[in-house]
């Protein structure tokens, strides 16, 4: 289990009829628990649809972890999404129009399943 040590307290997502725990930002707390549903009940709880697009970011957020054991720096996800989708819809400002609460680096991880960082306000 990936728990989330930084949680100040828990609120919860229904996910599939199961209480998903997050931190008070929304933050999952055990990234064990993660699913695509999650990530659908929670971005429907920001407000947001999400796109084929938006699954191309969580999955690169996701794959960037797996393989680094932190999240994606902004300058990684703009060259990798530069080169997926071009100049104008793999910038910084497409970005976060795309994850407009909390940017791409906040809301990204977020929906993606992976925890808030120490340092992250």
């Amino acid at each position: 289990m990936q728990t989330n040590p930084y949680a100040i307290y828990n609120l919860s997502i229904e996910v599939n009829g199961k209480t998903i725990l997050t931190d008070q930002e929304g933050y999952i707390q055990n990234m064990d628990e993660w699913s695509d549903d999650f990530a659908e009940a929670l971005a429907e709880h920001e407000g947001l649809v999400l796109t084929t697009e938006h699954w191309e970011v969580l999955d690169f957020l996701r794959d960037y972890y797996q393989k680094h054991g932190v999240q994606a720096p902004v300058r990684d996800m703009l060259k990798h999404f530069k080169q997926a989708w071009g100049e104008e819809y793999g910038s910084n400002h497409y970005l976060h129009e795309i994850f407009p609460k909390g940017d791409p680096q906040k809301q990204g991880n977020r929906l993606a399943g992976i925890r808030r960082t120490k340092g992250e306000h």
